[in-house]
């Protein structure tokens, strides 16, 4: 794998997206920031989370794409670029469906653990003006990465990532993105879910894990 590299650290304050809903507002447009950007236990400093019954908490403080992800849509004639999908940390070296529930990502002092896929919603394909991006988004298979922060501090553009592999069972941040989908359809095996709960996922992914065990 060639080295990972942090492009950019991107934060957002709420905006409205559909001039129909004023009152509704969202933080999923970002911009990329200039200088160290210190990170805590909720994500970065000056990025807000409106959304908190699906976004945010410990287990999703940041949200992670990468540059070779962007090169698939940018391909496809989507606009890219960092902070565009609502991620806080844009990387390249990578791409986010490989990396791995557990693996840590060291940016100089801070630390970061991988917890869970992205699930595309409804205001993800109001920002990229397109009513079906949630259906392109999970036939793409390009997900992203949430993280949780394991060390806290400060962290710029143009730092290396270096990669720290989880030890144990290795599940991809794909195979839990279609996980996710196959759930929606039909039950998933108890081993499987028991293999899910064994890793260090996000709250809200070990939740609907433990809720679908007890409907077995």
């Amino acid at each position: 794998m060639p080295q990972m590299l942090l492009e950019s650290v991107n934060v957002g304050q709420p905006v409205v997206l559909d001039r129909d809903k004023p009152d509704k507002t969202t933080g999923i447009c970002k911009r990329p920031m200039v200088g160290p950007v210190r990170v805590h236990r909720l994500g970065a400093e000056g990025d807000a989370v409106v959304d908190t019954r699906h976004h945010g908490g410990p287990g999703q403080a940041l949200y992670l794409y990468s540059r070779e992800d962007y090169a698939f849509w940018s391909a496809r004639g989507f606009e890219t670029g960092p902070g565009m999908f609502g991620e806080n940390l844009t990387v390249s070296g990578v791409e986010s469906a490989n990396l791995c529930i557990g693996d840590r990502l060291a940016i100089g002092e801070v630390v970061l653990e991988v917890t869970a896929s992205r699930i595309p919603c409804a205001t993800f394909a109001k920002r990229m003006g397109d009513p079906g991006f949630v259906k392109k988004f999970r036939d793409a298979g390009r997900p992203g990465a949430y993280l949780r922060v394991i060390a806290e501090g400060h962290i710029e553009a143009g730092q290396a990532v270096e990669l720290i592999p989880f030890a144990g069972d290795r599940i991809s941040l794909g195979e839990h993105f279609a996980l996710v989908f196959t759930a929606m359809k039909k039950p998933l095996s108890r081993e499987m879910i028991e293999r899910l709960l064994a890793l260090p996922l996000a709250e809200r992914d070990r939740v609907d894990n433990l809720e679908r065990l007890a409907a077995l």
